[in-house]
């Protein structure tokens, strides 16, 4: 049984512990970090699975060649769709998983993401023959449909189990997992599965990475179905119970859908977040022919250069959560890290023409760190606006117009590197980059999660405040 330390108990004014209230309206319990770590790292499984084949593309096409396209466009744009059919079942699916989450609740919705993650990891291992492309995107699918489940859910997470002061720490810890996941789908496969022409080699090493894989992946659904709860006993802050009364009133999913809609500031957030994460899914995505068009022959480069790039945006994304607790400045916040990541696109753009690798790692880290670093950013800003309204629910429409955005940017970018060239794909991004920090100006600071946890505790501290006047006046009258 969780007890309550001396400072999770209600404190009077003058700081002393309030021991009059038998049972307090809300509480921290320890098991909320070993939640969010060890959602956090299924999280990685699941982002490993979703890049991992796109960085060794060329290695994909040499193996899966008799089940591929003879067309050239063709064929890589079956390869670009191991990473677009992510983008693409969220697109399809985010309404009916939103659905099941509010019906259902979070461990149901955990535990279904972490077993169809784990059935189609194993599928990958049945898919290591020539002609079994459409097995390997089989799998594939699987892993992208688990991805649905679950995406959402480190905003919800954070919201139901941490304090006021906690919940954008815990929710970048939440989406650490996924950019780790990136991190190591980028660098671990060109390692285990080399470039190579002899095709039993290629084979022989696939069935390795996707062993590990779905192995990892089984170990996860099984701990996860050990340590997740729905919910603590009591809720973490008065924030949070307001919105579980609310929660218990059921409303209206269609109604709550259109109260999204209806949001201005939450729909310019919406289109910019979705500006940012697509690009930045296009970028990944691409990552592999883009590198090997400037550096011929650096497969495990093109890998290093993407886990560069996820690692500085991790470094980015706690340290955001971090600022964002302390400051409590979110539009600033936003603004600044918009800004910076499309500056930071632009000299990537130009530095990858002078052909200085080293230029590119460092440039590389530099968009990274804000570039991913913007997404915790961007789901306690939808939060804050959208308050009492479900953080599960503005974190998986933040993520759909993400998707959607990522799967034109990436077709768009696929086109241009062929049609075109490279350097006018990349200069595409930057635009998108420039339009998503404009909007963001536009964005009214309406903090309402902010404004109620403000309003909640002045009216607890006067609940005190009287309760303490009373005592006094009925102690006077004893004597």
């Amino acid at each position: 049984m969780v007890t309550m330390s001396v400072q999770e108990k209600p404190m009077l004014l003058n700081g002393e512990v309030d021991n009059t209230k038998d049972q307090p309206e809300s509480r921290l319990y320890k098991r909320r970090w070993i939640i969010i770590f060890v959602f956090s790292f299924y999280l990685s499984s699941n982002a490993f699975q979703w890049l991992s084949l796109n960085i060794i593309g060329d290695v994909i096409l040499t193996f899966y060649n008799a089940s591929l396209p003879e067309d050239e466009l063709k064929r890589d744009m079956s390869l670009d769709w191991l990473s677009l059919i992510y983008m693409l079942t969220y697109v399809t699916l985010i309404f009916p998983s939103m659905w099941f989450l509010q019906k259902k609740g979070l461990r149901v919705s955990t535990l279904c993401g972490a077993f169809l993650n784990a059935i189609g990891a194993w599928i990958k291992v049945a898919s290591v023959n020539s002609d079994r492309f459409g097995v390997l995107m089989f799998g594939q699918t699987m892993c992208a449909i688990a991805q649905v489940f679950t995406l959402s859910l480190p905003a919800r997470i954070a919201a139901v189990w941490f304090g006021p002061n906690e919940v954008s720490t815990a929710t970048a810890i939440g989406i650490f997992g996924i950019q780790i996941g990136h991190a190591m789908g980028f660098v671990v496969p060109p390692i285990i599965v080399p470039h190579s022409e002899i095709i039993e080699d290629i084979g022989q090493n696939l069935s390795t990475m996707f062993y590990i894989s779905a192995g990892v992946s089984t170990i996860y659904f099984v701990v996860l179905i050990a340590v997740f709860r729905e919910s603590p006993p009591l809720p973490p802050s008065k924030a949070q119970k307001k919105v579980l009364d609310l929660t218990k009133k059921q409303v209206h999913y269609g109604k709550s859908l259109l109260n999204f809609v209806k949001n201005r500031d939450f729909c310019l957030v919406c289109v910019s977040f979705a500006m940012n994460l697509g690009c930045s899914y296009a970028i990944s995505t691409l990552l592999n022919p883009i590198i090997l068009f400037y550096f011929k022959s650096h497969q495990k480069d093109a890998g290093f250069i993407g886990l560069t790039i996820i690692l500085s945006g991790v470094v980015g994304s706690i340290l955001s959560g971090l600022w964002l607790d302390r400051t409590k400045t979110f539009k600033g916040t936003t603004i600044g890290i918009y800004l910076i990541s499309c500056i930071g696109m632009v000299v990537y753009t130009f530095i990858l023409k002078l052909h200085r690798l080293w230029l590119v790692y460092v440039f590389a880290g530099f968009l990274g760190f804000f570039l991913t670093g913007y997404r915790p950013v961007g789901f306690q800003l939808a939060a804050e606006v959208t308050y009492p309204e479900c953080e599960g629910t503005s974190s998986g429409l933040l993520n759909l117009a993400a998707e959607i955005i990522g799967i034109v940017s990436t077709i768009g970018m696929r086109a241009l590197m062929t049609n075109v060239s490279i350097f006018a794909a990349n200069a595409t991004v930057c635009a998108a980059l420039l339009v998503g920090t404009v909007l963001s100006a536009f964005i009214r600071p309406n903090y309402k999660r902010q404004a109620a946890g403000k309003e909640m505790h002045s009216k607890m501290e006067v609940e005190i405040a009287v309760e303490i006047d009373e005592k006094s006046k009925l102690n006077l009258d004893k004597t």
